[in-house]
């Protein structure tokens, strides 16, 4: 055993927050501490590559942020790495630098988190919080006037959420002054205007392959027709 272990464990132990777990037995710790416990198993002697499967599962968000925060600083800047499967991507987002997107068994893409939310992403979420609800109708007319394409989201009193097709956020140099002039005329407490997520990208590819899986198994000799799909 390396004579660096027993401190390389208590250092994790420490980060990790499992000083008060450390010498209890494995069957009563709770589902997230048995992670982090493999997760410290797993990287003693220095492997060149580790397997992650779900790292953060059964974790409290908390917990979820330390572990991820933990992961990423234990492989950056050395010549190591990790390959890891997850269902949630805001693990993904957090943690990867090169992120490959699996539906219904296919490798649809892979690449870096920028690549794939400027290729895949169709659309910008606008959020806007506003100060005085009374404004909200005529902020949301305007709103319409300035991306035409908007389609609001949610219908808070103070918050206003908008999908924003990428061809009306272009450029978004454009964009940014519009909003910055809706912030100063609707007296706006704060917006934001950002990229689709990793989770939005991922839906958008399984709604393709669901489009693909049902062409493929038409029966040619049948004439079919998808019906719209009613907004949930």
């Amino acid at each position: 055993m390396d004579c660096d272990a027993p401190l390389s464990l208590f250092r994790l132990a420490d980060v990790l927050n499992l000083q008060d777990q450390m010498k209890a037995p494995v069957k009563t710790l709770s589902e997230g501490v048995k992670r982090k416990l493999c997760f410290m198993l797993s990287i003693l002697g220095n492997p060149s590559v580790v397997l992650l499967d779900e790292p953060s599962t059964g974790m409290d968000p908390e917990g979820q942020q330390q572990m991820w925060k933990v992961i990423r600083a234990t492989f950056a800047n050395t010549e190591r790495g990790a390959l890891l499967t997850t269902h949630y991507m805001a693990e993904a987002e957090a943690v990867c630098d090169r992120v490959a997107i699996m539906v219904s068994g296919r490798l649809r893409c892979i690449g870096s988190i920028q690549h794939l939310k400027s290729k895949f992403g169709k659309d910008y979420l606008l959020e806007m919080k506003v100060k005085t609800p009374a404004q909200v109708e005529a902020l949301n007319t305007e709103i319409m006037r300035l991306f035409p394409q908007a389609a609001r989201q949610e219908r808070y009193s103070s918050l206003m959420v908008y999908k924003l097709p990428r061809e009306d956020v272009q450029p978004l140099s454009q964009a940014f002054f519009k909003l910055e002039t809706v912030k100063q005329s609707f007296d706006l407490e704060e917006y934001s205007l950002s990229q689709s997520t990793l989770e939005q990208v991922f839906l958008e590819l399984s709604k393709e392959q669901e489009l693909d899986g049902f062409e493929e198994e038409l029966d040619p000799s049948v004439k079919w027709k998808l019906l719209p799909q009613e907004e949930a």
